[in-house]
């Protein structure tokens, strides 16, 4: 049975950490993750899925400030003698004596084809650039930022229409085998690993509060790769007559009438704005203090007429 301890946060984790649990392959130590966090108005701290997954599976739970700066912790963690520790979105840079700590390796798995897109934000990335595909690597974990030695990669298509939560699902959904793969290959000592050709390294950059406003000065194409690229997670918006409105899903037409931002038709497809290059039909919106619906509906309700420009 290979020992494993797991660290990661968000829910793009998991499948994987589920897979762990119940495979009588494994036997998961414990789940390293970080704190949460005060949510919404109320500021009331919600018990991250993840946590609640191992708890309710009698697994012991670290949630360090710091794991670097975490003697017990880490003291802890020794003392378990893990064969692995699998890193899957933990949020926080481990220190060389941590890494060192299993017997084999600390694995990562990253969502890119590394070494594409090496950190924070590798799955938006990738559609804000308008890609066909990217994928998930597993990695052995180097104090270099996403440089270690490549395990096994996996390529995955991004459809046109695709957004980043679609994809996240996606990620989160194949991640578990190619993890199985990995750890099985190294144990067993049947799997290789290859170095990374640093030279083609591209890095990613946490997305700014001001990349959320639409700039119809763009291609319809750039803005509706943005727009998928942000959705749900930093959601793109317009602003209409004073009122914010957000973007949540849109089509690209071949039209070269109007102004870049005039609203040149509207119909029950949906409302056309004029860009740079081409024009965006915005599908899905959210209004300022309203729920989501389509924006035939929102340019009825809010009198939108032909002609009319965002700002």
């Amino acid at each position: 049975m290979i020992k494993i301890v797991f660290f990661a946060t968000p829910n793009i984790a998991l499948k994987s950490f589920d897979f762990f649990i119940k495979s009588p392959d494994y036997e998961v130590l414990a789940l390293v993750t970080q704190k949460a966090k005060p949510q919404n108005r109320g500021k009331r701290i919600v018990e991250r899925e993840i946590t609640k997954m191992a708890k309710e599976n009698n697994i012991v739970v670290f949630e360090p400030d710091k794991i670097s700066k975490e003697p017990e912790i880490i003291e802890r963690l020794k003392l378990m003698q893990p064969d692995f520790f699998v890193t899957f979105a933990f949020g926080q840079i481990l220190s060389q004596e941590v890494i060192d700590i299993p017997k084999f390796a600390t694995i990562n798995l990253h969502a890119s084809l590394l070494p594409e897109y090496r950190g924070a934000n590798p799955i938006a990335s990738a559609i804000i650039e308008g890609k066909k595909e990217t994928g998930i690597t597993t990695m052995k974990t180097v104090l270099e930022l996403d440089a270690g030695d490549i395990c096994l990669q996996e390529k995955i298509e991004i459809a046109p229409e695709m957004n980043v939560v679609e994809l996240m699902e996606k990620i989160s959904e194949l991640s578990p085998n190619i993890l199985d793969k990995t750890l099985k290959g190294l144990f067993q000592g049947t799997l290789k690993t290859t170095a990374q050709d640093n030279s083609k390294a591209t890095f990613t950059k946490k997305l700014q509060k001001e990349e959320k406003e639409i700039n119809w000065q763009n291609s319809a194409q750039k803005l509706h790769d943005k727009i998928r690229g942000m959705y749900m997670i930093n959601t793109n918006h317009a602003c209409f007559k004073g009122r914010v409105v957000k973007v949540l899903k849109t089509e690209v037409l071949k039209e070269n009438k109007g102004s870049a931002g005039e609203i040149i038709e509207i119909s029950k497809n949906g409302v056309v704005v004029k860009c740079l290059e081409d024009a965006l039909r915005l599908i899905i919106v959210k209004p300022e203090g309203k729920g989501e619906m389509n924006s035939f509906d929102w340019a009825n309700g809010a009198r939108i007429k032909e002609g009319d420009f965002f700002k």
